[in-house]
Order: structure tokens, then C-alpha cells, then sequence
């Protein structure tokens, strides 16, 4: 029997596999890849008796190797927060999945464990931008103001290294970033020993954000602003992260971040009003290769002749 821990690439993902591995130490065979690289049970295959976790990638894009996987005799526990479809069910196949705004996978983990590793739920949960629930979850934690922030800023660094294009985009490989934290049971302790790591998440997000702030936004009304990015690194690396930090600075607007890519595409991320968190999944599932969850949500390959249409369609949505 081999143990494989399937993870999305962000810090939703990793901190949610960090805290499962410290509850159940296993050896495993690690398979993840950058932010938007959703379809990772397509990459997998397994034999009767191997034991399969998935984290934070939706069931509704890996159902058919899901099911193929199951088919073959692989036990899999699934938890994930993005949209599922229809429920699956099988003998072999426990899920916790869990869509609502306010929630993550981090957290569904955390739930689980009833707090036994509360800090890393909260560096994931700072990454997906769940501001609220993380604060919440540091006061009861009893995190002074200054460890608090430090949770904020390492959960958005990890996410931040999450986003690009290919591999080759990131500061460090997912996997390689996870093996660096995992055996860390407090994130704070693996900030001051790993210094070096953090370090270079930061000055890359620093420098990253700095010329994404200099953009202009192509669109803007009360309803959402879009901006565009040019297919450059620093841009494919800040997407994510540049779409919350403008979510947080007007939580009342929806705001859309596309990308140039070098097949004449955009991909796009979507950010729904803080203070609404509903329908950025709606929207982009309106598009092939669309899809997230109610409080953001992508498109990975718009066509160049959508986007006015897109625009048009996010407009529309929140103004009503």
C-alpha cells in the first residue's frame, strides 16, 4: 500500500496537508503543481490498496479520474471547499467538502482535528483571504498583534508563490515549499529557522506587487474594476494576490485581474465584493476553463475576443 497526499499548489492547500501529516505522519508520494493546475488526478495513477488524500482541488474538474481511480480499488479521502457538482459516493470514498463563502479547506481540516494544529488553519486561511475567519480564529488562538500579522504575511507569501503559469514561474516548487514547513508544528518557529525561505517569498512578493500597483484599471464603475497585466513573470506570479489586496482596499466593488499569455489568451482571476462574497464561481463557469469558488473564482484561458463580454457579464452581475 502507498500513501499519495494530492494538494493544490497554494497555501490553502499546503497548510492543509501540514496539518494532516502532523495528526497522521505517513511517508507519501506528493503531487501538486502551480495555483490553477486543478486537474492533478489526471497526472495519478494508483493500484487496489493505495491510500489517495486530495486537497483543495475541485471534484466536479477531477471527477472522471475519480471515479477512474476508485474503479481500480484506491481509498480516498477528499476534502475541498470549491464547487463540487453532484455528489459522488462510494465505498471506498470519503469526502468533506464544504462550498460556503467563509470557508476553506484548511479550515474543514482544522475542524477535523478540533484545533490540534490551529495556527497552520490560520496561514491558510489568511491566504485564501479569509481575513475574518482568520482573525477569529488568531484571537481565540491567543495570538499577540505581532504574531498574528506574521501568520497573515507568511499565508499570503505561500499563496502568492503559488501563481503562474508553469513551474518555472514560482519562487520555490510547491512540493519543495511544503517540505520545507511540514515538520514545523507552530509557522512561527519555521519562520525564524527558515528565515532564508521566507525571506525570499517576501522580497519577491515586495517586488512583484510594487509594479502591479503602478497598473491602471481598463474598466471601472461602482459595480467591479478590471485591470490588465502584461505576459510578463512578475505579473503571471502576482495575479492572485494583486486581485485580494484590491478586494480588501474596496470590499464594496468586484475586481477582476487578466493576464496577457503568449498565445493571444488572458487568464483571469475574479474576486467577488468582500462584503458579498457570492458569484465569482457563476461568472466564470459562464466560460470554458472557468470555474473556483463563490468568493473567487478563474478563467485559464479566455479567448482575446470574450473579454469585453466578460467584463460586460461581471458588470452586470454586481449591479444587480
Amino acid at each position: 500500500m502507498a500513501y499519495i497526499d494530492v494538494f493544490n499548489g497554494d497555501a490553502d492547500g499546503i497548510c492543509a496537508l501540514i496539518q494532516l501529516r502532523h495528526a497522521n505522519p505517513v511517508e507519501s508520494r506528493l503531487v501538486t503543481g502551480v495555483k490553477r493546475d486543478i486537474q492533478l488526478l489526471s497526472k495519478l495513477d494508483a493500484t487496489a490498496g493505495d491510500y489517495l488524500t486530495v486537497l483543495d482541488i475541485s471534484l466536479d474538474r477531477n471527477r472522471d479520474d475519480l471515479a477512474r481511480l476508485l474503479g481500480q480499488g484506491v481509498c480516498v479521502d477528499y476534502t475541498d471547499h470549491h464547487f463540487a457538482g453532484e455528489p459522488m459516493t462510494h465505498s471506498n470514498l470519503k469526502t468533506h467538502i464544504n462550498p460556503a463563502a467563509d470557508c476553506c479547506t484548511s479550515i474543514l481540516v482544522n475542524l477535523r482535528l478540533q484545533g490540534a494544529y490551529q495556527h497552520w488553519a490560520i496561514v491558510g486561511a489568511y491566504g485564501d483571504n479569509l481575513k475574518t475567519v482568520a482573525n477569529a480564529l488568531s484571537m481565540a488562538s491567543k495570538l499577540s498583534e505581532p504574531q498574528r500579522e506574521q501568520l497573515e504575511k507568511l499565508g499570503t507569501y505561500i499563496n502568492y508563490n503559488g501563481y503562474g503559469s508553469c513551474l518555472e514561474d514560482l519562487h520555490f516548487h510547491p512540493a519543495e515549499l511544503y517540505l520545507a514547513m511540514k515538520d514545523y508544528v507552530s509557522p512561527l518557529t519555521f519562520m525564524t529557522e527558515k528565515a532564508a525561505v521566507f525571506d525570499r517569498l517576501e522580497q519577491g512578493y515586495i517586488s512583484d506587487m510594487q509594479q502591479a500597483e503602478q497598473m491602471s484599471a481598463i474598466h471601472e464603475s461602482e459595480a467591479c474594476a478590471v485591470f490588465l497585466l502584461p505576459d510578463e513573470v512578475w505579473a503571471r506570479r502576482v495575479s492572485g494576490v494583486f486581485g485580494n489586496a484590491l478586494a480588501n482596499q474596496s470590499p464594496d466593488r468586484a475586481h477582476a485581474v487578466v493576464t496577457e499569455k503568449a498565445n493571444g489568451e488572458y487568464v483571469v482571476s475574479v474576486r467577488a465584493p468582500l462584503n458579498n462574497k457570492t458569484g465569482a464561481d457563476d461568472i466564470c463557469r459562464q466560460f470554458p476553463s472557468g470555474g473556483g469558488r463563490k468568493a473567487a473564482a478563474g478563467i485559464n484561458a479566455l479567448p482575446k475576443p470574450s473579454l469585453q463580454t466578460f467584463i460586460d457579464t461581471l458588470d452586470a452581475y454586481h449591479r444587480t
